[in-house]
């Protein structure tokens, strides 16, 4: 493949995986499945490893997908908690199982099979038989501390039943809402015209998150566990010890097989397959670990997941349903996206009602025409999709759908994007759910974190005319606020003291806070580091944006366009009029030195003096390059506590120096 094609795919691969990603882990609201995510995540990491040249840091092969969350302590994992590899037919878990005999080379071994609970992962800590903390997946490296919230699912101990426990140790599993409980919260959600959520990980997610305990207890909130870990465990085994875990007083699913052959593997998946649906909690799939510790041990990890074990997803259910008719819904950026309304069906345990036809493309692709009965199937068993058309059913003579050709919200006639399958509203600053969607993403807690303004506030502010630009968030006032309705005293100091914190945010999250087409995550702190201001960015044609790198000639195009458009520029000015950073922080701007000159680092593990971003950028402003994967051209690897075992192992036989953070910190001179 040739190199520029090469660049484009991984870029635009990042992009999309980023977005995926945020909306995953951060707005609870995924578009895709599980299966297209992997496939996606898959093609990249073959691009990145056939092109070591276009390593990223940053890119979403380096990181697992983070549900961090403002309001809590963060806590550094002892042990990292990775995720599993997946598979989606029993042939791949079958190529799996043939792996491990031959790693461990005609040794003896038995599988120890597991339900995949779909819910929100946990570590807790338990010490002289008694809880000590709760602590979130996160990203894997480190998670949220929600103690107080845990220590209210009645189904956790908080003390040990009389055992032989280890003094110290940690226990994994999946906290959970029942099907039963999801049910009568979204029923008192609708009776109370709240947003309902897509289902039980999303309610268990959001609910493990609150701030008030009180309400997490009033969910009954469940949990089941799975994984057992301390450097002095009872017994050799993962099953033995897990059987030990349900005595001490945790619930551990009684649907745990210890498996000794292929086909008792494939047996099991045949059986739950059938009957997962019978089960009073969610699930997504099965988990297959090798029983024996010391195998575990001896087969080790990959740089994201276990070699000893493996995640086999179930298949989605579909179900054949009429279709009620297609409306058209302009998003942020003016895309247009066709949505199919149903008659309401049962899948997975919740009802659908609606599903994504994504673009033109696909309604032709599809061939759908009114009226018609069509497939749909839920992804991952949580996003909804439209498979095909049960042409059986089809009435003679009725009209196939037609995309439309103006915006369904102000009327503007829509363009086709070049190159691509969308068509666009053109009227960027006059169309509402454009305008609301700005706002709506300029206030969100990864750009300018202006909390208590989300989709209805921002909405509300704009119908009453008090902001139709994000300059206009600056003028805001808390007696304005107190006048509208829904907005009370104390949220209005709320947002009224988010906006005042905002003008602290630092000047990489403002540029990804401006709605800049193609501007994402990435690209912004790529841009805010090689511009270092506002005004260099201004200032630099569309060739100069080009030298950036990952910026290419559509995004140059894209930014430059952004800020020759009269209204951008208005909303600029009057940003730094109220005190908005408009360029780097003095630590980010000067250079640190040239002491790491030419030189290429890997960072792999946790440390203790800086994190790991903070690490990044000392190495970029000492004059070296940051990246992601080992090979014969990096340099050294920065290593701290718990290196990854696959990145330690590749280092010993490409005979790769590591640096400890105190070397490190040495060699730069900041000892």
């Amino acid at each position: 493949m040739d190199k520029a094609i090469a660049k484009s795919q991984i870029e635009a691969l990042r992009q999309e995986l980023h977005r995926h990603n945020h909306n995953y882990y951060v707005l609870n609201s995924p578009e895709i499945s599980d299966k297209e995510f992997d496939m996606m995540m898959k093609d990249l990491e073959n691009l990145e490893k056939d092109f070591p040249e276009f390593s990223d840091p940053l890119s979403p092969t380096m990181r697992v997908g983070s549900d961090l969350t403002k309001g809590f302590e963060h806590v550094v994992h002892v042990r990292p908690m990775m995720s599993l590899s997946n598979s989606y037919s029993i042939s791949e878990v079958d190529e799996w199982f043939e792996r491990l005999r031959k790693s461990l080379r005609g040794e003896q071994f038995s599988i120890v099979g597991e339900l995949k609970f779909d819910g929100t992962s946990i570590s807790i800590t338990y010490k002289n038989g008694m809880m000590v903390r709760a602590v979130t997946r996160g990203d894997g490296t480190q998670g949220d501390d929600v103690t107080a919230n845990v220590k209210t699912i009645r189904s956790i101990p908080l003390r040990l039943q009389p055992g032989d426990w280890p003094d110290e140790f940690e226990i994994r599993g999946e906290i959970l809402m029942p099907w039963d409980v999801f049910e009568k919260l979204n029923a008192e959600r609708a009776y109370n015209e709240e947003p309902l959520f897509a289902n039980p990980r999303n309610a268990a997610s959001g609910t493990l998150k609150m701030q008030d305990s009180r309400e997490v207890a009033r969910r009954h909130l469940d949990a089941r566990f799975y994984y057992l870990m301390s450097d002095n465990l009872p017994y050799d085994n993962h099953y033995e010890n897990m059987e030990a875990a349900r005595k001490w007083g945790f619930k551990v699913s009684r649907n745990v097989s210890l498996l000794h052959s292929l086909e008792e593997v494939n047996d099991f998946i045949n059986y739950w397959d059938v009957h997962r649906n019978e089960l009073p909690v969610a699930t997504d799939g099965l988990v297959f670990k090798i029983n024996s510790l010391r195998q575990q041990l001896n087969l080790g990890f990959t740089a994201k997941s276990p070699r000893w074990a493996v995640a086999y997803k179930f298949n989605p259910e579909n179900a054949c349903t009429p279709l009620r008719f297609v409306s058209f819904e302009t998003g942020r950026m003016g895309i247009v996206t066709p949505v199919a309304n149903l008659e309401p069906v049962l899948l997975s345990g919740t009802i659908v009602k609606r599903a994504s036809l994504h673009n033109d493309d696909i309604i032709k692709e599809l061939d759908i025409h009114e009226g018609d009965w069509v497939y749909v199937e839920k992804g991952g068993e949580i996003i909804p999709k439209i498979t095909g058309v049960e042409l059986s059913k089809r009435t003679a003579g009725s009209p196939s759908i037609q995309f439309v050709s103006n915006c369904p919200v102000c009327g503007t006639p829509l363009v086709r994007i070049y190159g691509d399958a969308a068509w666009c509203c053109p009227n960027h600053y006059g169309c509402r759910p454009q305008i609301t969607g700005k706002i709506e993403h300029f206030c969100a807690r990864r750009m300018m974190d202006i909390d208590g303004i989300g989709e209805e506030t921002a909405e509300l502010l704009f119908d009453c005319g008090l902001v139709a630009t994000i300059a206009d968030l600056y003028d805001l006032t808390q007696e304005k606020l107190e006048t509208l309705e829904r907005i009370g005293e104390k949220s209005a100091k709320r947002i009224i003291d988010g906006i005042e914190a905002s003008k602290s945010v630092s000047f990489e999250r403002v540029i990804y806070a401006l709605s800049i087409p193609n501007v994402g995550e990435t690209t912004a702190k790529r841009l805010a580091r090689s511009v270092k201001s506002m005004d260099n960015l201004l200032s630099l044609t569309e060739l100069e944006l080009t030298e950036i790198q990952d910026v290419g000639p559509v995004i140059a195009k894209c930014i430059y366009d952004y800020f020759r458009d009269p209204v951008n520029v208005d909303n600029i000015k009057r940003l730094r009029a109220a005190g908005v950073q408009m360029q780097l922080s003095p630590e980010k701007m000067e250079s640190a030195g040239n002491a790491l000159e030419g030189k290429t680092i890997v960072i792999s593990g946790t440390f203790s003096h800086h994190s790991r971003d903070e690490y990044k950028d000392i190495i970029e402003r000492e004059g070296a390059k940051n990246s992601g994967s080992i090979s014969k051209k990096t340099t050294f690897v920065l290593a701290g506590e718990n290196m990854g075992p696959s990145k330690y192992e590749k280092c010993q036989k490409l005979g790769i120096p590591l640096v400890s953070e105190e070397e490190f910190l040495s060699m730069i001179g900041k000892d």
